[in-house]
């Protein structure tokens, strides 16, 4: 086998990056892990912000691979915060004693591809090179932040925060007048906490977003238990559902039952919370006529909590289906609008035309602000790994490859680029599904895949451009049967300027997602040639 410094080279330090790292671990290679953070954690290192936590249930957004992990880790509310789930990041690198391979503070600039000698040399900002035979990119679906390009931003005087960097110290809004960009999933988190500090609060909604309670709440000693107990169970339950998360699955369509049964099956999910709202009728996200009746329900209830007429109005999403952007879990969120120091600007009506050293001036007038908080997302799916300067085989720059939108095999790999692996990228089912189940899942088929080359001695593993092309018509086939492209989003990049317009992730499920890899390995790798 081709000498190198590492066998591998993985960047990121979040689920992803260790989990690999682990696995790499176990196939005797050896591996260095590049992380930009000053510590580890990925995502849930750099989203620190107010009321930040995971729309996943703890107990099904953690690893299955250590039944120790899982038999010593309590989690100790339903929908974890950022904290907890950093702490929980942080045990399992202690525990396994996965630091020693990981470099802080250290950002992966470039990587080419060497055929001849089959090694990526990989560049980092603090100068250095090193050489290894597999690349791995853990880099995160939602890990490059965006601030919008506002006019005359940097004549803002206050502090300018954003939920995806936000700084390691409190940030106390206290007697602030305070601003924030963006309704998604973390200004939906944030806006409710910033709201209890502030002096006022303006809250300035770009695209009102369809938003389902959550119900947090502490777990019982009970359901931890049975999880426990019974957690091989669950995991493979999990594997066999839509999301990779389990909820219960709606029997009907929607039109099989009552006006009565349908509202109350909405009610119901309403009051239970979490993201399970879409399983109530097995058609609402294939029917836009089917799925106009959950939607309605929703701004029914959002009319219900608002008690300013004309804010409650502004706050009902219009125009697409519910689901098409992703499905907000919230805490308090509509609520908020009814206290007094909280103002809604509705930025479709009323834009910002450009920002004063004292705040945000829209079209009917200035907004004075001490500081301001963008909530306005991320580059997903593709922007942190086109951040890096990644030179394939015969000078092929993944930049120029992807420059019509992202093209890979089984979300795993993309032709032209051999030993070069990405976890949960564009092409799987990623952020349509629990990720870290994705994750484990992605992370255990490379690891098969590996060890399978290091016993027949391969040097290289490539995808071939047939089978790749195959792979992405069937991705925009699964993708063509719902009603996702109905919406303007990050899912297919409609959040940056000028990015092509890609539905980017896997929606034919996390099951048949499963059993199409399985299905590749059994058939010698199908798609992948090896050298």
């Amino acid at each position: 086998m081709t000498e190198a410094n590492y066998g591998a080279v993985v960047v990121g330090a979040g689920f992803a990056g260790l989990r690999m790292l682990w696995q790499l671990r176990q196939l005797g290679l050896t591996a260095v892990a590049f992380e930009r953070g000053d510590d580890i954690g990925g995502t849930w290192y750099w989203n620190c912000y107010p009321g930040a936590r995971c729309d996943v249930e703890s107990l099904q957004y953690s690893y299955g691979f250590s039944e120790t992990i899982q038999q010593e880790w309590d989690w100790s509310e339903r929908f974890a915060t950022q904290p907890e789930i950093l702490n929980y990041i942080n045990h399992v690198a202690d525990k396994l004693d996965l630091r020693r391979d990981v470099r802080l503070a250290t950002t992966v600039t470039a990587a080419t591809y060497d055929r001849d000698r089959c090694l990526w040399t990989v560049q980092t900002d603090r100068g250095g090179t090193v050489q290894a035979r597999f690349f791995i990119l853990a880099t995160g679906c939602l890990s490059s932040a965006t601030i919008p390009k506002l006019p005359n931003l940097e004549h803002f005087e206050g502090p300018i925060y954003h939920t995806g960097t936000w700084p390691r110290d409190t940030v106390d809004f206290s007697g602030k007048r305070v601003g924030v960009i963006g309704t998604g999933s973390s200004g939906v988190q944030c806006i409710p906490p910033i709201a209890e500090q502030a002096e006022h609060l303006t809250v300035f909604q770009r695209t009102p977003h369809f938003s389902v309670p959550a119900r947090n709440r502490p777990l019982t000693a009970e359901e931890v238990r049975h999880c426990k107990a019974n957690y091989a169970e669950l995991r493979e339950q999990a594997h066999n559902t839509q999301s990779g998360v389990i909820h219960r699955q709606g029997q009907h369509s929607i039109h099989e039952v009552s006006d009565e049964a349908r509202k109350a099956e909405f009610e119901a999910r309403w009051l239970h919370g979490g993201t399970g709202f879409t399983l109530a009728f097995q058609d609402l996200m294939t029917s836009e006529e089917n799925n106009a009746y959950a939607a309605e329900f929703v701004r029914a209830k959002i009319r219900e909590i608002v008690r300013d007429r004309d804010t409650a109005e502004r706050l009902v999403p219009k125009g697409y289906p519910l689901g098409a952007k992703r499905l907000v879990l919230h805490s308090g969120y509509y609520e908020t609008f009814n206290r007094p120091n909280v103002s809604l600007v509705d930025l479709r009506n009323d834009p910002i035309k450009f920002l004063e050293a004292s705040g945000v001036r829209t079209r009917a007038g200035l907004h004075q602000l001490d500081c301001l908080v963008f909530a306005t997302g991320f580059d997903a799916m593709t922007g942190s790994i086109l951040k890096i300067d990644i030179q394939g085989a015969a000078g092929l720059s993944l930049r120029e490859k992807w420059a019509a939108g992202p093209r890979t095999y089984l979300g795993l790999m993309t032709s032209g680029f051999p030993n070069m692996f990405m976890i949960t990228g564009p092409g799987s089912p990623s952020v349509k599904s629990n990720m870290v189940l994705s994750i484990e899942q992605h992370v255990e088929w490379l690891g098969d895949m590996l060890s399978t080359m290091i016993a027949h001695n391969r040097d290289e593993v490539y995808a071939e451009p047939r089978s790749e092309s195959e792979w992405v018509a069937h991705v925009n086939a699964e993708a063509e049967g719902t009603l996702f492209a109905n919406a303007a989003s990050w899912y297919n990049g409609s959040n940056i300027p000028g990015k092509p317009r890609v539905f980017m992730p896997y929606v034919g499920g996390v099951k048949k997602y499963r059993q199409i890899c399985s299905e590749v390995a059994r058939n010698d790798y199908r798609g992948l040639r090896f050298r």
